[in-house]
């Protein structure tokens, strides 16, 4: 009796000492690893205000279209206009310049800018290295005249700091400037806008002003009220963040 009670115990003291050793094995297991989720970067924003004001006496401008970009120019003087520069110019429709593939932002104002106004576009982009800005908008009572600005740099701007500037006028270069009855689009006649026919130069130039009714030009639809001279329009960049 005594062996069998002394068997019982070793017997006892043996699964005692085994559950022990997988208690140990159990605590020396690798935890698991804790992946940390990966840190995102605020996405940082820069801002500008473009002021634009009318400076003639009886040119409307068309709807003001603002383009932020790092490379490429709306045009050069002595070079064919794009189809969207043109588009703009004997129209006053911008939707293909805000279009331009090359663009990192754009902002167009909501109507034409009569004489004597002013408007304020806002315009956000993620990016600032090598950032330039360019305007373009029509003189709705010419054949093809528009001013803007082109390519201008404001990378290097601080935040409250502005660039004035005043435009001229540039001729399209795609429409002759005949001033004839339905081929105006603005006010003075309400003619025909945009026309894929190219009858000028076909490349863009300094515009050599309106030469009217009033100045001889008998089969023209626009008064001495429609000259113009430059500059055309204060602009006003700033850059607010």
């Amino acid at each position: 009796m005594l062996r069998l009670t002394k068997s019982l115990i070793i017997i006892a003291l043996g699964a005692s000492l085994a559950a022990c050793g997988d208690s140990n094995n159990n605590r020396s297991e690798t935890p698991p690893e804790v992946v940390s989720p990966p840190v995102v970067s605020p996405v940082v924003t820069y801002e500008f205000t473009i002021q634009v004001s009318n400076l003639t006496a009886a040119q409307p401008l068309s709807p003001i279209a603002v383009i932020s970009h790092t490379k490429n120019m709306l045009w050069e003087i002595g070079s064919p206009a794009s189809t969207a520069l043109e588009v703009m110019a004997e129209g006053g429709n911008n939707s293909d310049l805000l279009a331009v593939d090359f663009a990192t932002a754009v902002a167009s104002a909501d109507a034409p800018l009569p004489p004597g106004s002013q408007v304020t576009l806002s315009l956000t982009t993620e990016q600032l290295d090598s950032l330039k800005i360019s305007l373009a908008t029509m003189l709705v009572n010419t054949n093809d005249a528009f001013t803007g600005l082109n390519a201008i740099d404001v990378s290097s701007l601080a935040v409250d700091e502005a660039l004035t500037f005043t435009t001229f006028a540039y001729d399209a270069g795609t429409e002759a400037n005949s001033e004839a009855a339905g081929t105006i689009p603005g006010p003075a006649d309400s003619g025909e806008g945009f026309n894929e026919e190219r009858n000028d130069v076909n490349y863009v130039a300094m515009h050599p002003g309106v030469v009217s009714q009033h100045d001889g030009l008998s089969s023209s639809v626009l008064s001495s009220q429609h000259k113009f001279d430059n500059p055309l329009t204060q602009v006003v960049i700033t850059r607010t963040q």
